[in-house]
């Protein structure tokens, strides 16, 4: 047998056996009479002697041997390859005639697909015994690391043999003497680069569900369950059993095949191979293929332009509109959308029939492939080769994913561009733009070191599911790739589903957005008492509770984030924290006029001086914004409205139960994997791939059952996803520190050199709240879809210490807050990469060049607005430019950088018992997880009480109309749905999210940009743009009244 490298990545033994090498030029085409089967398990049990092999159709049974018979070879022309059949003493094994398709280059750990040409084997001719044995002397024998046969991605790992270069030209001349038929036209390969991907599935046979399933079985049975060995004498004892034959195909897979050709199965069984360690959440079975196509192109110079060009466009936008009112976000949601007419048309003119085939490793176009002529671009002239390099690969959904990441790294414009702001634009500072550049790209680099720091624990486990990655993923999967299943009898598309439900969404939009907002502010109840404040209390949408959750407007619906991504459970936490909270807690607390909140608004963002009025900030500053706490005293003190107290002790609870509650129920999953990630950092080698199955072999990781998530071991599980993307170099963990130390280090620059008044300590405390709290909050979000914000937590912290510095405070805010949420976002992105097997380092690179390209971009035009919008960030600005989002982060900043938390929170404060929810929410997840830990199924285990309490923060500025509605709709699809038509769910449901979302994004601009900026709508007037607006609840009416010259509260402060 041939010796196989040590160095090997992976402990799997299966390789091509094409003597050519996987790279001929002759395989770049398929054979057009061969089909892909995928291979039966091998069977290791020398006693079954009843295993026959794979014989051509001309092939005489007879000289098949028996078990103790040596055989002569079968023929084997060229360009196929031999599988071994070995009895007990059989001096050498019998060779069907197989053939491999191309691929790409790899080492050890890539997968190859076998393709059984039954064309080519029907033309074998006898040639020497002597040329099969060399065969056979250096090819090394097959076996399969899953059940998943057919597939590419989850199949095996090829183990390269050792082969002398004289052999090879040996092997070579023995097959110029058989030439197969081949279609070898320029216009079949081009036709065939051209082709939408399906990973794992195209010119595969597909086989039913109950064939995997049996396949599974006695592959399990056979193998013994497993077919790693550690260390090197593993490898060579595998390669050393003698192996029966088992490699004929399934007699059903015809049937099989024609039978999903046919669509007759249901969608929930999936034409997906089903592999053992797949996801065990079925919506992300629902939404990910548990495949990899290794050959896809990813780094191209057209995904690198188009990423560009989309984080230059989507962040100089949106920072243009976030300093207007009303303003307008372009999402991600619409790049996704826009790229991919962009990269078909990029193939369309850049490609030729003609072109030379092309291979890629890890996405990377390889220039010089094994067995070819080493200059491709031969005979080409200057301008033909940059074609050529343009038109790299093909436009495909891992490109189409990086383009994808770049602009949700982009798109969100930089918090640090609102301090910014703040400090040109409020505190008359001059800051140049050296400072402005250093403290935008820290501040948002930062966060991507705290997620690639973080990876084992957000990222990896099967566990941390990212609900709102799920959506792209479905829309990649809709875009790229040509499938449908029957679904509880529907038998339409995806790609056409989602057509009509955005064609249909972004048509209708037209009515609540412009011409009947009364559908989006659907305060009908408020219709028949428009003066009665009561009743706008408890049903108004604008400053109400929303007591009757109804509206037609998705955008309300969504507000707080798509209903369709959050599982039933994190709702009905979110749902019930509104019922206790805001729907009694805030009415009685409100009427019995508790902390003076009857002479406010129910429900409001503002903040009020104690006359019931709007508290002017102003009013207490100094000429050099400074505290004046004489005109302080003479002024007022703060004063909050019922639901904006309760939001603040919400946000106490839930950022001492986000602690509590991960310690409880993650606390030994996050040990565990702590200690495995210094355990591979000192051995600075990668985990070989686990055997599948229900039970794991290693002992220290689970195996993954397919149940309802619950909060107990998730972290460590991993599924076939993480052992997918084993295969790829990853993203050193030197690099994350090398960023974190670098951008701690100018951040420190930051605050120490320019007039800031925060010392370097305190850098180090925001970065330090922020690395506490990261993996709690990445983790409820990865499960819940539920962010926990630590802004206000910042706040205080920063007022406490750093008192009556409020630059000093927005800058520790944006180093603790954003490098929190940036991070968040960056996991979120590495998550999805994760799901569609982008390289590790690549993406590091595609997140990296984004936000540098995206923050540059975001000072000029920032700068660019400063110099050209005449009045900027003042009442009288043009065109509406009053910079809002800014200000609101400017009061806060006097609010608890000036006045600060002693005067909200402190001795004798009005808001003093609101402390005690630190207390009440550190305590509260302590008695449910002693009851619930060991009671599986328990519904204790659903309370989740960082989602219950931490997802009212959105409450003001959201309404109770955006949750209870969002509640509903989340009950009907991911409840009734899901459990009455499983299917269906499975295949619509993410793809009905994408829809509605980007049919809503592009409603909101074309209704903006195309109505609203030019001024069409200034006249148009009717009672269904106006009825929403009479009475209270669009006023904001008090329940009490402050009679005039009198005010309410204490008389000092």
């Amino acid at each position: 047998m041939p010796s196989t490298s040590s160095k090997s990545r992976d402990n799997v033994s299966l390789m091509s056996l094409n003597p050519r090498g996987p790279l001929d030029p002759q395989d770049d085409v398929h054979n057009d009479q061969s089909e892909i089967l995928p291979l039966r398990p091998i069977n290791t049990n020398t006693s079954r002697s009843s295993a026959q092999p794979c014989l051509p159709a001309d092939a005489d049974p007879a000289q098949v041997s028996g078990p103790t018979q040596p055989t002569p070879l079968t023929s084997t022309p060229k360009d196929t390859n031999t599988a071994a059949s070995v009895s007990p003493g059989s001096s050498f094994p019998i060779l069907p005639s197989i053939s491999t398709p191309p691929s790409a280059p790899s080492s050890s750990h890539d997968f190859q697909y076998i393709e059984l040409d039954y064309e080519e084997a029907n033309h074998n001719h006898t040639v020497d015994s002597r040329r099969g044995l060399r065969i056979m002397s250096k090819a090394p024998l097959l076996i399969r690391s899953s059940p998943g046969f057919g597939t590419g991605s989850y199949g095996a790992a090829p183990i390269h043999p050792e082969t002398s270069s004289s052999d090879t030209e040996g092997d070579n001349e023995d097959y110029n003497l058989v030439s197969p038929s081949r279609r070898s036209s320029a216009d079949i390969r081009h036709a065939r680069r051209h082709r939408s991907v399906d990973t794992g599935r195209s010119a595969t046979i597909r086989t039913s569900t109950s064939s995997l399933s049996r396949r599974r079985k006695s592959q399990s049975e056979q193998v013994g369950g497993s077919t790693v060995a550690d260390g090197p004498e593993g490898r060579s004892s595998i390669g050393e059993r003698p192996l029966m034959n088992d490699l004929a195909p399934d007699v059903n897979s015809d049937n099989s095949a024609a039978e999903d050709e046919d669509g007759s199965e249901d969608a929930n069984d999936g034409s997906d191979p089903d592999p053992p360690d797949n996801s065990p959440y079925p919506q992300v079975r629902a939404s990910v293929s548990p495949t990899d196509n290794t050959s896809l192109s990813i780094n191209t110079p057209r995904m690198w332009m188009l990423s560009t060009l989309f984080s230059i466009l989507g962040s100089s936008t949106n920072l243009f509109f976030s300093l207007r009112y009303p303003s307008v976000s372009i999402t991600p949601v619409i790049a996704l959308l826009l790229v991919h007419p962009l990269g078909l048309l990029w193939d369309f003119f850049l490609k030729r029939p003609d072109d030379p085939p092309e291979e890629f490793e890890e996405g990377v176009r390889i220039d010089r492939p094994r067995g070819r002529a080493p200059a491709v671009f031969k005979e080409r002239s200057r301008l033909e080769r940059f074609r050529l390099w343009l038109a790299q690969g093909s436009w495909n959904e891992k490109e189409h994913s990086c383009v994808y990441v770049s602009s949700n790294v982009s798109f969100g414009f930089a918090f640090a561009t609102d301090v910014i702001v703040e400090q040109t634009q409020f505190y008359k500072q001059d800051v140049g733009i050296a400072y402005q550049l250093l403290l935008t790209l820290s501040t948002q680099i930062l966060g991507y070191t705290f997620a690639g720091l973080t990876r084992r624990f957000l990222v990896r486990p099967a566990g941390m599911i990212w609900p709102g990655t799920l959506m792209s993923a479905a829309m990649f999967t809709t875009l790229h790739r040509e499938e449908n299943k029957p679904a509880n009898g529907w038998t339409i598309s995806r790609w056409r589903f989602f057509f009509i439900v955005w064609i249909s969404g972004f048509c209708f939009y037209f009515l609540p957005g412009l011409l009947m907002p009364a559908l989006s502010y659907f305060n009908v109840v408020t219709w028949f008492a428009p003066n009665n404040p009561v009743v706008a209390n408890l049903f108004g949408v604008a400053s109400g509770l929303g007591l009757f959750p109804l509206t037609f407007d998705w955008a309300q619906i969504a507000y707080i984030g798509s209903p369709l991504l959050t599982p039933f459970w994190a709702a009905m936490n979110v749902i019930g924290g509104l019922v206790i909270v805001m729907w009694i807690i805030a009415p009685i607390g409100y009427y019995t006029n508790l902390f003076y909140s009857s002479y406010m608004p129910i429900l409001s963002s503002s903040v009020y001086d104690n006359t019931g009025k709007i508290y002017d900030v102003g009013k207490i500053l100094t000429a050099d914004f400074l505290f004046d706490r004489e005109a302080y005293s003479k002024y007022s003190r703060v004063f909050l409205p019922i639901t904006y107290v309760l939001s603040y002790g919400l946000q106490f609870a839930g950022l001492a139960s986000l602690l509590t509650h991960t310690s409880c129920w993650h606390g030994k999953d996050i040990y565990t994997q702590w200690k495995r990630s210094l355990k591979e950092a000192e051995e600075d080698s990668r985990p070989t791939y686990q055997p599948l199955g229900g039970v794991v072999s290693n002992g220290d990781q689970p195996g993954i059952l397919r149940s309802s998530s619950t909060f107990d071991n998730i972290l460590s599980h991993e599924d076939v996803h993480n052992r997918l993307m084993r295969r790829y170099k990853d993203a050193p963990i030197t690099w994350y520190l090398l960023t974190f130390v670098s951008m701690t280090a100018i951040g420190i620059f930051v605050v120490e050199y320019y007039p800031i008044h925060l010392p370097w300590y305190g850098l180090l405390l925001a970065l330090g709240i922020c690395a506490v709290l990261f993996i709690p909050i990445g983790i409820v979000m990865a499960v819940t879809n539920q962010h926990s914000s630590i802004y206000l937590i910042c706040q205080l912290i920063c007022g406490v210490v750093f008192p009556g510095r409020p630059v000093a405070n927005m800058v520790f805010v944006t180093y603790g807050y954003i490098s929190s949420a940036q991070g968040i976002k960056f996991a979120a992105d590495l998550k999805l990469g994760h799901y569609m097997k982008i390289p590790p380092r690549l993406l590091f690179s595609v997140q990296m060049v984004a936000t540098i390209v995206s923050s540059i971009t975001q000072i000029l035009v920032l700068n660019w607005m400063f110099i050209n919008v005449p009045g900027i960030c003042t009442p009288q600005a043009i065109n509406g430019f009053t910079c809002p989002i800014a200000r609101v982060h400017f009061n806060g900043s006097i609010l608890w950088g000036v006045v600060g938390p002693a005067e909200f929170f402190g001795p004798n404060a009005t808001y003093r018992p609101l402390v005690w929810c630190f207390l009440i929410g550190a305590i509260a997840p302590i008695p449910l997880w002693l009851y619930g830990r060991n009671r599986k199924s328990s519904i204790v285990r659903k309370i989740n009480l960082p989602v219950l309490f931490g997802s009212l923060s959105w409450i003001p500025p959201a309404t109770g109309l955006n949750f209870s509605v969002w509640a509903v709709v989340c009950y009907i699809f991911n409840y009734l749905i899901k459990n009455r038509a499983s299917g269906w769910w499975s295949k619509y449901t993410m793809t009905l999210s994408a829809a509605l979302d980007s049919g809503l994004a592009f409603g909101i601009v074309i209704v903006f940009f195309g109505f609203i900026y030019p001024g069409w709508m200034d006249g148009f007037s009717w009672w269904g743009t106006e009825v929403y607006k009479q009475g209270c609840d669009w006023q904001a009416c008090a329940y009490n009244t402050v009679p005039n010259g009198s005010h309410f509260g204490p008389d000092k402060w």
